[in-house]
Order: structure tokens, then C-alpha cells, then sequence
């Protein structure tokens, strides 16, 4: 017998929220350092699925791909999660190289 699947609506998952309370960018890097089954057992479902997903760690964009969540409401559950420090929120660690963003526009700007 097939298993059917019910669907929650995103502002359930969220209580309407669409902010964060920091910034979580499509690529930024989240993972779980220490994991407790205990605590994924006490999440709701959506929940527990990012933070099982995120004991390697994975970008926002990945764990929403592969949960099968908007980008919108996977950015709000990781928020969460991390408040709860039971999930580490990487720090983007790279420098923009701006001699390349203006070569790149301005080979933009001799294309057009």
C-alpha cells in the first residue's frame, strides 16, 4: 500500500515569519555539530528532516533541494534551529576580488 505524504503550508512551518535573524544566503554552509537523536525526535517532521540532513555540512540551497522545502521556509527552520545552538551557521570566509567584478562588467559592457 502506498504511504501518502501530507503537506503542512509554509507560514505553519514559519508562524509566518519570512525574516531571519541573521543573513543565510542560497550558499551559506550550515551543520550540525554535535547530533542528538533525543532532540530530532521532539522536532516537527520538516524540522527534524534539515537537521538529520545537515550532520554534513551543506548549504542552505542544498538542504532545501534535498528536503523538498522552499528556499524561504528552509532559511526560517535553519534560523531556528541554530537558535537553539543545536546547529552551526558557518561564516562566509571569502573576499570579493572587485578588479574582476569590473573587468567582468566591463566585458558586459562591450558585449552589449
Amino acid at each position: 500500500m502506498p504511504m501518502t505524504y501530507w503537506k503542512v503550508r509554509p507560514y505553519v512551518l514559519t508562524a509566518g515569519r519570512t525574516r531571519t535573524r541573521q543573513p543565510l544566503l542560497v550558499h551559506t554552509l550550515v551543520s550540525v555539530p554535535y547530533y542528538d537523536a533525543v532532540f530530532a525526535s521532539g522536532l516537527l517532521p520538516e524540522a527534524r528532516s534539515l537537521y538529520e540532513h545537515a550532520r554534513r555540512a551543506r548549504s542552505v540551497a542544498e538542504l532545501s533541494a534535498v528536503c523538498g522545502m522552499s528556499l524561504g521556509v528552509t532559511r526560517v527552520v535553519v534560523d531556528d534551529l541554530a537558535a537553539t545552538d543545536r546547529l552551526t551557521i558557518h561564516a562566509d570566509t571569502y573576499t570579493l576580488d572587485f578588479r574582476l567584478l569590473e573587468r567582468l562588467r566591463d566585458g558586459l559592457r562591450r558585449l552589449a
